[in-house]
């Protein structure tokens, strides 16, 4: 009766209020300064690396192809966040209307497929390198790297297009999201309409999107180990040397993207306000400038490259 009660009682919002925002007063400014520092930095770096890959042939392989979609991927990602956040922290209404807030949950949501996704596809790449090196050229052809990063780009499109659709079509008792972005179970949250579907389609696409492209990235991984461990020091050397930035790259998102889903799921009050507020961006922010820095200065042809066009422009 009383859930009958408040859908009766409910109407469409037109806009929702997010409630992670407190009265900066004048650290609003210098908030402001250092995170569009922040965005500044994620996009020249990625625009670097995309630039250094493509001018240069002898980069015109697989793996760096791969790159250039994760890169490209960063900047997708974090201009689904940082523009709206800008504009969040030198508001006094903290505000944004419906189709604006659907949109964010489309890029963010997209993004963190997309990233996994190419995570998994290059995890793929370095495994025929490694494990198959004769069969790398015959297996990974140009028309293969095509499907895979279209793959990669276009499931998660569709993937989110349903999410979307269905958290659209709730009904809702309220239009107060605790957090600084917009999130699309934190609008499930706010439904006393019937969210079963949303919750279904939800575990089934977390499994897809994550569980899966993780648990074949291990599986590849210990293929690698086990042929690096088996095999001459220059091996281990050459397996290290293009692995390492990859490995940590997977261990620092899927932290991120761990507590972003165990945060917004079960323990979103139970953190102190300014330590929520950090750990809720930290995939956000980190990954999108981790991922240039490290693979960058890790990547021997990638550093030098970066390296020579640098020292051309001065």
């Amino acid at each position: 009766m009383m859930k009958m009660m408040m859908m009766m009682n409910s109407t469409q919002t037109a806009f929702f209020t997010l409630g992670a925002y407190y009265d900066m007063e004048l650290l609003r400014y210098l908030y402001f300064v250092i995170i569009m520092c922040l965005y500044l930095l994620i996009i020249g770096a990625n625009l670097l690396l995309i630039l250094v890959i493509s001018v240069n042939r002898t980069l015109h392989e697989p793996m760096y192809l791969f790159l250039v979609s994760l890169f490209v991927n960063e900047l997708y990602g974090s201009s689904g966040l940082f523009p709206l956040l800008l504009v969040q922290i030198l508001s006094d209404s903290h505000t944004v209307s419906v189709p604006l807030c659907f949109l964010q949950i489309f890029v963010i949501y997209s993004y963190a497929c997309c990233e996994f996704l190419n995570l998994a596809v290059m995890s793929y790449d370095r495994y025929l390198a490694i494990c198959r090196p004769l069969q790398y050229r015959s297996q990974m052809t140009d028309r293969k790297v095509a499907m895979l990063i279209s793959f990669t780009w276009l499931f998660p499109v569709l993937a989110i297009a349903v999410i979307i659709g269905l958290s659209a079509s709730l009904q809702l008792c309220g239009n107060v999201i605790q957090k600084l972005f917009c999130g699309n179970y934190a609008i499930v949250r706010l439904a006393c309409s019937d969210t079963r579907v949303n919750n279904i389609y939800g575990l089934v696409y977390t499994i897809i999107s994550i569980i899966m492209p993780a648990a074949f990235i291990i599986y590849t991984y210990a293929k690698i180990m086990r042929v690096c461990f088996s095999g001459s020091k220059q091996t281990r050397q050459k397996a290290l040397s293009t692995c390492t930035p990859h490995v940590a790259s997977i261990l620092n998102f899927s932290f991120g993207c761990c507590f972003q889903i165990l945060q917004s799921r079960y323990f979103t009050d139970s953190l102190p306000g300014m330590l929520d507020i950090i750990m809720s961006l930290y995939f956000l922010t980190c990954q999108p400038l981790f991922t240039p820095v490290l693979y960058g200065l890790k990547m021997s042809k990638i550093y030098r490259n970066c390296k020579q066009l640098l020292c051309a422009q001065k």
